[in-house]
């Protein structure tokens, strides 16, 4: 996805976003991942970098975090760079500077990373070519904030002076000096206190990009017992078996890798255990408004918890809410927290995110909040192709002491059946929910590299296997132990499915799903929904006892009760005096080991085969380097000659750089992933499952890896007009036959539409024309490739997998395709048009005829659903904005006018049959 469309939308009218890159800011051995944007000017040009919390759709996406002008003063230089953890597409690393400023990039790799690099050269040649001329950069002040004051209007995000932020390559050191004084730990500078009294100011939504910020109401002086040592590890994070992959540091930094490898070895030297209480609670409150006190869920315990973890579910089920992540249900909610909160304590609001209606809120004790540190929020959602947030997860993460604590609040898939899709779901949660730590000597994090995992939220999972008075027989009686066995949460846990490690307390409450609003009576409605526990709350982590697990029946605001649970947790707290001895002591023994030895490897195999590598299907084999050398060695994977990436685009080596202790060894992941950008070539035979990798030690000797593979052709990436003259699958026939076929001048009478998007549509025409939530909840990822082989290969005799499966596949489908089925062509003039509806028929009509029969008939299709809207609950609103992007592709970048363009364009097609 070209990701510059979100770039240009921060831009202003007479800037332009050249090209863009994905790239990962290596800081320490920390990665962060960022954004580059080429932006022109006139004749002027500097790079910009965003931050973001996922895939840029849209400017809502990103927050521009600094921008530097390309100037002689300016270069960009490939270099050997540090290893990253599991990041898909890692290629060619570079090193920007500018003046006193140095950044280390890591790129990732595709045919997107070698166009940014060669404008970015071409840039930098150009301006070198003419010194004398000097360039002003002043409209480069609409992006950074005056001394003094607020940024210009012009400039949405909150950019920090020139390398302010970045220029940290150097942080270990510190680990020896303290903070000086008068500056405020992160919770005093921006904390907010929660008195008896009232609420904070309205919340900041984030989850997005920017660093995460207390919300300000009241500001305290801090005191000289607030401030840590800048550089302390944290080793709760990591173990010995990710060591090697934690410790991956620039080339001359191997002294600082060995010294945080001691300090986490030894963490036990300067620690000691100390007890604190935490709050969690989960409500599905089904869109309502606050309408009572929340002090009998909030307030139930007899003393005052020292944190608060508040999750919400389905806070606001409007479409507003859904297509733009906006909701006055946010502050309303955050007051009945703020106001509900045990009364025998004073609380600041540390963070809060929010992802359409999933919102979690995280106090603590204002006396505790000088020690809460590193405090970072993510989302992730996992409605259909993975990018909508009906249904998904917010995370909180934050450095308590010594200890390192994850939450989580979920919303996973809904109905009784969909128990697979809700395992998928936390699977997709738990690897792609990644935080980018504040302190750049950490690396990235995933949900489950903490001490503490708590996880809450609308789990639900559903009793299954039993009838419906069976189960409220079970419920009078109270024999919930009986119940729970019939548990699908339990089921799947037993079966290691799902939540391996984690533990759930006994449930002794009768089930928090499914009530008629206002009352305390079982569901009522046409679908008299059985009873569940829906709610649920776990956690993982050692020195964690549950005080209590309960539901709170006197709330009736909505069909769900809340919950919550009580936890002591035990935390690391450092022993300063301990501390500084242990660092001392590393640092002698580091001394006494340097020396000029050469860094020697074994390989576990030096020759990879991959067979039968398919669209969209990961494969990996596992490289195994054990360092048989006298001393510690650094690797990396090197570009070879003349080629800008160390590998093929659809291969990548995680780690790609790391870091081995002496007689330790480290699992290289070599994965290979074909998507929409680089099938088209495999496709067509053009390109081959074939590369070398050259393996690199510093200070010591290459290898070479012979990586191969074959790779099944699918209909997935293959042009339209290609495949409307394919009459068998296109597994059936050889490359070359379907190379001739692409030609447009082949004899072969075409196909009105290719017989894939016929087989899907037509299926979704018999089966699913009144599905609820069609094309708005995702379909399971063993099914979508069930789909693509019996597309590819015809077998088996009908088309596999659920609705849902097949309505995403659709989507997938028409994302895939190298020419959208509006031709790249005609997309300006779709704009142009997009208010006259006898235009926007004269654009269709003007397209190439394969390309207007598919229009149509997906037009056609869409029109049939809206007439049963009363039973699959979709409307116009929600079609266009589905299938308007997929449609219409903007052949460079997109604003936010243009996509209401497309919306307005495609919307003409919907609402009026075609004469």
């Amino acid at each position: 996805m070209d990701q510059s469309v979100a770039l240009q939308e921060t831009l202003q009218e007479e800037e332009k976003c050249v090209t863009a890159a994905q790239c990962l800011l290596l800081l320490g051995g920390a990665t962060e991942s960022r954004l580059l944007g080429l932006v022109q000017s006139k004749d002027e040009h500097a790079l910009f970098i965003y931050s973001h919390r996922r895939m840029a759709l849209s400017a809502e996406d990103v927050s521009l975090e600094d921008v530097f002008p390309i100037s002689c003063d300016f270069s960009v230089v490939e270099v050997s760079s540090p290893d990253q953890l599991s990041i898909v597409g890692a290629d060619t690393h570079v090193r920007v500077r500018v003046q006193e400023v140095e950044l280390l990039l890591r790129l990732p790799f595709g045919s997107r990373t070698r166009l940014f690099l060669r404008d970015l050269k071409r840039v930098c040649s150009d301006v070198c070519k003419a010194p004398s001329r000097v360039p002003n950069f002043e409209w480069l002040s609409r992006y950074r904030p005056l001394p003094g004051g607020p940024a210009a209007a012009g400039a949405k995000q909150n950019v920090a002076p020139l390398g302010a932020k970045l220029n940290r390559l150097h942080p270990l050191p510190q680990l020896h000096r303290q903070r000086k004084a008068g500056k405020a730990s992160v919770l005093e500078k921006n904390g907010a206190v929660v008195g008896e009294r009232g609420p904070p100011g309205e919340a900041q939504r984030s989850g997005g990009p920017s660093r995460p910020e207390m919300y300000d109401s009241s500001r305290t002086e801090p005191s000289a017992s607030s401030f840590s040592s800048p550089g302390r590890v944290g080793a709760s994070s990591h173990t010995p078996s990710n060591k090697a992959q934690m410790l991956a540091m620039p080339q001359f930094r191997l002294r600082d890798n060995l010294i945080r490898c001691e300090l986490l070895k030894n963490e036990e030297q300067y620690t000691y255990l100390k007890d604190y209480s935490f709050f969690l609670g989960t409500y599905n409150v089904n869109g309502q408004t606050p309408k009572e006190n929340l002090a009998p869920w909030l307030s139930c315990t007899s003393s005052p918890p020292d944190m608060y973890c508040v999750g919400f579910q389905e806070l606001d089920l409007s479409k507003e809410a859904f297509f733009f992540n906006d909701t006055p249900k946010e502050p309303e909610w955050l007051r009945a927290v703020s106001d509900g909160l045990h009364p025998d304590a004073k609380y600041a609001l540390v963070k809060l995110v929010r992802l359409v209606g999933i919102m979690l809120i995280f106090y603590v004790r204002r006396e505790l909040a000088e020690f809460v540190s590193e405090v970072e929020a993510e989302t992730v959602g996992t409605g259909i192709m993975g990018r909508m947030g009906n249904k998904g997860a917010v995370a909180i993460r934050f450095r308590f002491h010594n200890s390192d604590i994850c939450v989580v609040n979920c919303h996973l898939a809904a109905h009784i059946e969909e128990f697979e899709r809700r395992n998928q779901d936390f699977k997709d949660i738990c690897s792609r929910l990644q935080f980018r730590p504040q302190d750049p000597s950490q690396p990235l994090l995933s949900i489950t590299k903490h001490s503490v995992v708590l996880w809450l939220g609308d789990l639900n999972y559903r009793i299954s296997d039993l009838s419906l008075e069976h189960v409220k027989e079970l419920i009078t009686k109270k024999e919930f132990g009986t119940l729970h066995n019939y548990d699908q949460l339990k089921r799947q846990i037993d079966e290691e499915a799902v939540f391996v490690g984690f533990v759930e307390g006994d449930i002794e409450f009768q089930p928090t799903y499914k009530y008629d609003t206002g009352s305390d009576t079982w569901d009522t409605s046409e679908k008299c929904r059985a009873p569940a526990w829906c709610d649920r709350i776990l956690w993982k982590g050692k020195n964690t006892k549950q005080l209590h697990y309960q539901s709170h029946m006197s709330l009736k605001t909505s069909d769900h009760k809340p919950v919550s649970s009580l936890l002591q947790i035990g935390m690391k707290v450092v022993n300063e005096e301990a501390y500084r001895k242990s660092f001392e002591e590393i640092v002698r023994s580091i001394d006494k080991m340097e020396n000029e030895c050469i860094p020697s490897v074994t390989l576990s195999q030096r020759e990879f085969h991959f067979n039968d590598v398919k669209f969209m299907q990961h494969q990996t084999q596992t490289l195994r380097l054990c360092n048989d050398g006298q001393v510690p060695c650094q690797f990396e994977f090197i570009q070879k000659l003349e080629e800008p990436t160390y590998s093929k685009p659809w291969l990548t080596a995680c780690p790609c750089r790391g870091f081995i202790a002496h007689g330790g060894f480290v699992d290289i992941e070599l994965e290979v992933f074909v998507n929409r950008s680089t099938a088209p070539e495999l496709n067509s035979g053009l390109q081959q499952i074939e590369d070398i990798l050259v393996l690199h030690l510093v200070r010591g000797k290459d290898y070479f890896l012979s990586v191969s593979g074959n790779y099944l052709p699918s209909c997935y990436g293959t042009a339209i007009s290609t495949l409307c003259r394919l009459r068998e699958p296109i597994r059936d026939m050889s490359q070359e036959a379907v190379r001739a076929l692409s030609d447009a001048s082949a004899e072969e009478q075409p196909l009105g539409i290719p017989k894939e998007i016929w087989m899907m549509v037509d299926h979704l025409f018999r089966n699913a024309i009144t599905q609820e939530d069609l094309f708005q909840q995702p379909g399971l990822r063993s099914e979508f490739e069930e789909i693509r082989d019996f597309l590819d290969t015809g077998v088996p005799d009908s088309l596999p997998g659920s609705n849902h499966s097949v309505a995403e596949a659709l989507l997938l489908f028409l994302e895939s395709l190298p020419e959208p089925v509006v031709p790249f062509c005609r997309y300006q003039q779709s704009l142009d048009s997009c208010s006259s509806a006898d235009l926007c028929h004269k654009v269709i009509s003007s397209l190439p005829q394969c390309h207007r029969n598919v229009f149509d008939y997906l037009a056609a299709f869409l029109r049939e659903l809206l007439k049963n809207a009363a039973h699959n609950h979709l409307d116009v609103n929600i079609l266009t904005t589905i299938f308007a992007s997929l449609l219409l592709r903007s052949p460079s970048k997109q604003d936010l006018a243009e996509k209401r363009k497309t919306k307005e364009f495609f919307q003409h097609f919907l609402t009026q049959e075609r004469t």
